[in-house]
């Protein structure tokens, strides 16, 4: 994984959430530090889908914890 797809998804996590990006750390909490539901995880689950091209199984969302864990996923993909 790169430090860009890092990146790339605390910003549009940040983003989405209007959370600053430089409260978001790449071993945070992904429901905690952005305040969010499943519903809203899917949402950016999409969101992310789309920026990255890359089809990411509902499922899988349940094991993420974390967005090092979300971008590792994404990268492994690409």
């Amino acid at each position: 994984m790169s430090e860009a797809t890092l990146s790339r998804v605390l910003t549009l996590a940040g983003g989405r959430f209007t959370r600053p990006v430089s409260e978001l750390g790449p071993d945070d909490d992904l429901f905690e530090s952005l305040g969010i539901d499943s519903v809203q995880a899917l949402e950016l689950l999409s969101d992310l889908e789309r920026a990255f091209g890359v089809d990411l199984p509902d499922y899988e969302l349940a094991e993420v914890r974390s967005f090092r864990d979300l971008a590792e996923r994404i990268a492994a993909r690409q």
